[in-house]
């Protein structure tokens, strides 16, 4: 027990400033046994602190931990159990009853023993000891070594001192005595016993001597006596004033106790104001609104900038405080609950308020934008709404505070600005469809009645307003492809329905002047409507919050996307889209269906315009208002241009052939030759050139069929068909600015396309073709005339022309590809040379 004793002493009280006085091994009564250690200490420093530890050896058993401390003064009671009879188990009342079993009864009543005299010496008897033996509460005097048992642990008694059983060793005088009287024997060091006998000698001679000496001096000693006499009557009365003394500090102990106990509570107070300040500051700095804010909300002016600033600062703040985050409990407070009532009070005011005025803003914006309609009126221009825009997106910031406080009124709002722009752009929009249809018609203000007429009176109209007195030649331009005839020497000239017939109209003359001015018409029509789409779809994208967007390229200045959109957001500007221009797609189409009547060959025009924008449109946003409109109206023009394809080729089986003429070249042949220059100029670099040469494809068979051919046999369209249209993808995105040597890295022209199409045209399947080409040019040229020769020259020198031509767009478009054609211009004359000759 003392080593266990050294080492907690070492080990866990002596880096606290503590000494351990006493020790009981115990476990808890009434469970598993796991041993602990009950200390009793005092602190070294003044004023002394005393305290029951208990010390529980580790899991691993290497080391000590203090696991629980209790100060001595809340040690209620202490119950031995028995008095009488040996009990090992003892119970400690602190905050709690703990229940304890010593290892053995001896530890136990030492360790009792230690409590008591602390208590006697430190708590002037505050505890109640129960069931305890009178012979442990005994003041004992003090012990000396001899008196405490080996092994026991050390009491406390009535003063500061302990009985010490540790080794004393010696100081350096009594070593250096110790070597002086062993070095004065020989044999202190050899014989032992002797030395000790000799020692013992001496002993005795000395004892006699001071006891000899003491009985001399009788007197001495009786004076002596007296004086320890009058010492001790000292000490008692020394004795009686250091005890009035330890009576007049424990009342200085009991009064600091109270000292520290009130310092306590004044600290625990100044804690608490200062926590309550912080709350008190929170919620003044958070949930107080300024007064001007107040006076803003209720009665700022919304017409002016400087109002609209204060308005959207003081909406704000207001929303600010309103959505601060509550601390727990604040939300009980009264003041919290009025001051929240009153936010919500001056949010649906405004509210209310900001929805009235933006009403009133969206009302006047219609009667002010339609005085402003009469000097558009004769002009191909729609009226610019980027001032009254400018104007309305200064309350773009309050309108997303209405949209994030009351979405009830905000969706009002947004409902309301739809009606009013609809009915608005409505009629902006049709007054600029009818001077379209005026300038288109070329007619003046009676026109406009005609463009408005039923479709069956003004198609009547129309026809009549248009025949000017055909002499039923071509006139050699072009756009003469109205009407063809036939004639024959000597006989009267008879018509035939023409190669592109205009359907509804007379067959009168239009000259291409007539087709740009339609075509420059069309094409301002549509870059008018795109700005104006462009900029309400970026106005509402700002003004109603749903993020913004990127503008067209060219149209209006660049708006750089923020943020990606998502599907909704899309999906909900689009909707607004269609509700303001819901009258832009069938204007469109009453457009289309105009310049279709005046003449079929303008939904060449129209495809190829239509389509370029489209293609515009879908590269910003596939899924815009824009790019889905401009796509329905598109499907109505590609399906006018293959009506009107259509019905050339009827045309073409319709025409009748005078008996007398046995040689000669068709006149829908030259017609269609002219076509095709006229169309090559319109689809030259466009998207939808596939659209023309299928369009080729089938005009081309109704021209087989119907008649010769060998006219336009030297055409460069109809060699090569799938690599002319590869590389004429490959010119257009050269024109749009991409460089050339970038052109591979474009999906659909990179290498890999241009070798699929390659893999299409092998030296054998070349032959192939250009030997059926011999046989039918052979087949539909007239004998007398001897064209084939001249025929089949002509169309060598097209083949490798255009060979070259693609060869050098390969180089320069996919340089060190190291992909070339499967054929070379040599193989090219050695198949015309081989074909001419075998037939």
């Amino acid at each position: 027990m003392t080593a266990i004793k050294h080492a907690l002493q070492r080990d866990i009280f002596t880096p606290n400033d503590e000494r351990l006085l006493s020790i009981v091994n115990v476990c808890k009564a009434g469970k598993k046994k796991k041993n602990c250690f009950l200390c009793a200490t005092v602190t070294t420093e003044r004023p002394v602190q005393v305290k029951v530890v208990k010390v529980k050896k580790s899991d691993k058993g290497d080391f000590y931990k203090r696991q629980i401390a209790w100060a001595l003064r809340d040690l209620a009671v202490v119950d031995a159990k028995d008095a009488i009879k040996e009990n090992p188990e003892f119970d400690l009342h602190f905050e709690k009853i703990y229940k304890w079993v010593a290892s053995s009864t001896a530890e136990k009543n030492a360790f009792i023993s230690c409590i008591w005299k602390l208590n006697q010496r430190y708590l002037r008897k505050k505890i109640d000891f129960v069931n305890v033996s009178s012979q442990l509460l005994e003041e004992l005097p003090k012990v000396t070594e001899e008196s405490v048992p080996s092994g026991e642990n050390q009491s406390v008694t009535g003063g500061d001192e302990e009985a010490v059983d540790e080794y004393q060793e010696l100081n350096a005088r009594e070593e250096q005595d110790i070597e002086i009287m062993m070095e004065g024997c020989e044999c202190a060091i050899s014989n032992a016993e002797a030395f000790a006998e000799r020692l013992s000698r001496e002993l005795q001679v000395l004892d006699g001597a001071n006891i000899q000496s003491i009985m001399a001096s009788e007197k001495q000693v009786n004076i002596l006596m007296k004086l320890l006499d009058e010492a001790l009557k000292e000490v008692d009365q020394i004795e009686l004033k250091l005890s009035s003394y330890e009576e007049m500090l424990q009342s200085v102990k009991e009064q600091m106790d109270q000292i520290s106990e009130s310092n306590h509570l004044i600290h625990l107070s100044n804690t608490n104001n200062v926590k309550l300040l912080s709350e008190i500051e929170f919620l003044v700095n958070h949930m107080d609104l300024a007064k001007g804010h107040i006076k803003a909300l209720q009665e700022g002016d919304l017409a002016s900038s400087r109002g609209i600033e204060a308005c959207t600062n003081a909406a704000d703040a207001l929303l600010q405080c309103m959505n601060v985050a509550l601390r727990p409990g604040h939300d009980m407070l009264l003041a919290v609950k009025e001051q929240q009532q009153h936010f919500s009070e001056l949010r649906e005011q405004f509210a209310r308020r900001l929805a009235n005025h933006l009403n009133n803003v969206f009302v006047q914006q219609g009667h002010d934008q339609s005085s402003t309609l009469a000097q558009h009126s004769v002009e191909l221009t729609l009226p610019n709404h980027h001032p009254f825009h400018r104007d309305l997106l200064r309350y773009a910031k309050l309108m997303e505070w209405l949209k994030s406080t009351d979405y009830g009124k905000y969706e009002g709002l947004t409902k309301n600005y739809m009606d009013y722009l609809s009915r608005l752009y409505e009629r902006e929009i049709k007054d600029f469809f009818e001077v379209a249809k005026i300038k288109m018609t070329g007619t003046t203000k009676e026109s406009k009645k005609f463009a408005t007429l039923p479709r069956k009176e003004s198609a009547v109209k129309q026809e009549t307003e248009s025949l000017h007195g055909s002499s039923g030649k071509l006139t050699g331009s072009t756009s003469s492809l109205n009407k063809l005839s036939v004639q024959s020497s000597g006989n009267r000239r008879s018509q035939s329905s023409s190669l592109l017939d205009m359907g509804n109209m007379s067959a009168s003359d239009l000259d291409v002047a007539d087709r740009t001015k339609f075509d420059k018409i069309f094409e301002q029509v549509l870059s008018e409507l795109e700005p104006l789409c462009l900029a309400e779809q970026d106005f509402i994208s700002k003004f109603f919050k749903l993020q913004q967007h990127q503008s067209m390229p060219g149209s209006m200045p660049p708006v750089l996307s923020l943020s990606p959109l998502s599907p909704h957001v899309k999906d909900m500007i689009r909707q607004m889209m269609i509700k303001i221009f819901r009258c832009i797609e069938p204007e469109l189409n009453n457009l289309i269906a105009l310049g279709d009547k005046i003449d079929s060959f303008n939904s060449l025009y129209m495809l190829v315009k239509m389509s370029h924008h489209v293609w515009t449109a879908q590269n910003v946003d596939p899924a815009s208002f824009l790019s889905t409109t401009l796509g329905n109206v598109l499907v109505t023009i590609k399906r006018n241009f293959d009506k009107c394809i259509s019905n050339q080729i009827r045309q073409m089986e319709e025409v009748k052939i005078s008996k007398k003429s046995k040689v000669g070249i068709l006149p829908f042949v030259t017609e269609f030759e002219e076509f095709a220059g006229l169309a090559e100029s319109i689809f030259k670099n466009a998207e939808r050139r596939g659209d023309l040469d299928k369009a080729y494809t089938k005009l081309i068979r109704g021209v087989f069929v119907n008649g010769n051919f060998h006219h336009i046999c030297t055409n460069p369209l109809f060699l090569f068909i799938s690599l002319k249209h590869f590389f004429e993808g490959v010119e257009a995105r050269v024109a749009q600015g991409i460089r050339e040597e970038e052109v591979s890295y474009q999906l659909a022209f990179n290498k890999q396309e241009l070798r699929k199409v390659i893999k299409e045209y092998p030296g054998k399947e070349v032959k192939k073709g250009l030997d059926n080409l011999y046989k039918k040019v052979d087949k539909h040229l007239c004998e007398e005339e001897n064209l084939l020769q001249v025929v089949w020259h002509s169309m060598q020198d097209e083949f490798i022309r255009q060979y070259k031509h693609f060869e050098g767009l390969i180089a320069r478009c996919y340089p060190g590809s190291g992909v070339t054609m499967e054929f070379t211009i040599q193989d090219i004359l050695d198949y015309c040379s081989s074909i001419a000759q075998s037939h």
